[in-house]
């Protein structure tokens, strides 16, 4: 693997986006925050411009967030949040209700500290919907602040008939749930999942490692959700240090897009964890034996060839089943990639990425990712291009709309694929690095081609989102795309990683698409119709507001078409948090 990304704040991010469908919201609490310090003098102002600040994906007014789920029909994101600063610390449960995945209203916390058993912080957790209709909320509470000792607690909503679920109360005589005994790890103890029903009993997972190094999900059951005891063997492990975040759902067979419930039997399963060592999200698609609890990934090789949900700056996600329009959401948490006094004097810190749907793809070896429908109610003003011809070394401008703020959805046709280049297998774990070797700027054969986005005029600052063909050893294609920021800013000290996946797609045709959600200081792409996703902050000081322009470009030495392209102006959502 190649360079991780910094993490600058704590990674025990993703809560639950409850996502409640409950009529008849009636009112809704606003709160209010105190106003930071002045920005210290060695922040450059380009930071702290409030023309970086996203527009249309989620975040709160002020400080740090990092988390969300799902759980019928309003949408209810809880998210871990300072209310005193950008930086982590002082984290309770933040709330914010939608009806449509884009605009959110911000209620008072739902959960913080009061109990003994997480008298110390609130961290992720999960929702599950019991049989009556009445939501449950497991979560890691902090008991020992000298250690961080993790241990699992359950709360229930005060008043389940408030369609809000603005108050919930942690039984005393039930709480902690769950503790970390028989030699598990006390401070590698968290993030309990969405729990399951099967033949009478209820499952939920726990991220843990063992021995310092395996990473693994206890199994946990109970039969009433209130006492719950740990199985002997795990779901599953593997050597790859602590898994936070866990996450473990049923998909439809191959290629088909509606959602299942999580506690309908899938003909397959994506087991998903966040790792503690790289801050990336992986998972796998396998099969479960409902009986002994266990999973085992289709691909013999296992948790060595795991995939990536994106594979950019996104961590520690989850899933939900969303009833309403049959589907399965994925929510994940992108931080800042500046420094911590930046953080400081913005007053703000990381973000949601665009809620995506995911479904398992025609061969069943992957998940597909695309974002949810309900973001195009943004769209505004679109422009089109449609088969236009770029020469090698050549570039042209989408002009006739503000592009610091759009959706760009473009195919591209390649005359031929007879000038790609040799692929060297030295790079076949890690797209990241060969990326970083040949970016935006070195000269292909077939790439790279594809977008400068928040560009400027003079292209001092650009952020790439391009496409590279080679050929391996057999003469087939074989897809990169990455996400090269490097020239993405003329600040200084500012972390600028490249980030990489390979394509899983047959270009043989020379056809691809390419889509780009580009939010300010965000460049979230799908490539090949989701195969491949990379979001990316960048913090232009030029190409910002107005001064941010779109182009397509093509580095290689084979003709690239543009079969056709359009752009969105992209409105901002009419509540975004607050």
């Amino acid at each position: 693997m190649g360079t991780p990304q910094r993490v600058l704040l704590a990674p025990w991010a993703l809560l639950a986006v409850v996502a409640l469908q409950l009529a008849g919201a009636s009112h809704v609490i606003h709160w209010s925050l105190e106003a930071e310090a002045a920005p210290p003098p060695s922040v450059p102002a380009s930071i702290v411009s409030p023309l970086l600040k996203t527009g249309y994906h989620f975040q709160p007014p002020r400080n740090w967030i990092n988390a969300p789920m799902y759980y019928k029909g309003w949408y209810h994101l809880f998210y871990q949040y300072n209310p005193k600063g950008a930086v982590w610390g002082n984290i309770v449960w933040a709330h914010s209700v939608s009806r449509d995945l884009i605009n959110w209203i911000a209620l008072e916390p739902a959960i913080y500290p009061s109990i003994p058993s997480d008298q110390f912080g609130c961290w992720s957790g999960s929702a599950t919907l019991l049989p009556d209709g009445t939501p449950a909320i497991t979560y890691t509470g902090i008991s020992r602040s000298d250690i961080n000792y993790q241990v699992q607690n359950v709360a229930f909503p005060k008043n389940a008939s408030d369609p809000l679920l603005r108050e919930w109360v942690k039984p005393a005589e039930l709480n902690p749930i769950a503790v970390p005994e028989g030699g598990i790890n006390a401070t590698q103890f968290r993030d309990p999942t969405t729990a399951w029903y099967a033949d009478g009993h209820w499952r939920m997972l726990v991220g843990g490692v063992r021995g310092g190094a395996r990473g693994l999900a206890f199994v946990y059951r109970s039969r009433d959700f209130r006492r719950w005891r740990r199985a002997r063997k795990p779901l599953h492990s593997a050597a790859t240090g602590m898994w936070e975040c866990p996450d473990f759902f049923p998909v439809s067979g191959a290629g088909l897009e509606n959602g299942l419930d999580t506690s309908e039997a899938g003909p397959k399963y994506v087991l998903k964890n966040s790792l503690d060592l790289t801050r990336y999200d992986y998972y796998t698609v396998g099969s479960y034996d409902r009986r002994r609890d266990r999973y085992v990934p289709d691909d013999p090789a296992g948790d060595e060839r795991r995939r990536r949900y994106d594979y950019g700056n996104f961590y520690a996600s989850k899933t939900f089943y969303d009833p309403a329009k049959r589907r399965r959401v994925l929510l994940g948490w992108a931080n800042e990639s500046d420094s911590v006094p930046d953080d400081k004097a913005k007053g703000w810190a990381g973000i949601h990425a665009i809620p995506r749907k995911i479904w398992l793809d025609p061969s069943g070896k992957q998940l597909l990712q695309w974002p949810v429908e309900e973001v195009e109610k943004l769209r505004g003003k679109p422009v089109s291009v449609a088969g236009k011809v770029v020469k090698p070394g050549q570039h042209f401008e989408v002009t006739g709309l503000a592009t610091y703020q759009a959706d760009v959805e473009v195919s591209f046709e390649v005359s031929s694929l007879d000038r790609a280049e040799p692929f060297d297998a030295a790079y076949a774990n890690d797209a990241q690095k060969l990326c970083g070797v040949k970016g935006a700027d070195a000269k292909g054969g077939v790439g790279p081609f594809g977008l400068w986005v928040l560009a400027s005029a003079d292209l001092q600052e650009k952020t790439a989102v391009f496409f590279r063909v080679f050929k391996d050893g057999y003469g087939k294609p074989k897809v990169l795309m990455c996400t090269d920021p490097t020239k993405s800013s003329l600040s200084p000290d500012l972390y600028k990683p490249t980030f990489a996946g390979f394509v899983d797609t047959d270009i043989s045709s020379g056809k691809i698409t390419l889509r780009s959600l580009i939010d300010r200081s965000v460049v979230e792409s799908f490539g090949a119709g989701g195969r491949t996703c990379i979001l990316s902050r960048v913090y232009p000081s030029i190409a910002v507001g107005k001064d941010a322009h779109l182009y397509v470009f093509n580095n290689g030495e084979a003709d690239i078409k543009v079969s056709h392209l359009t752009a969105w102006e992209m409105k901002k959502p009419l509540m975004n948090g607050a």
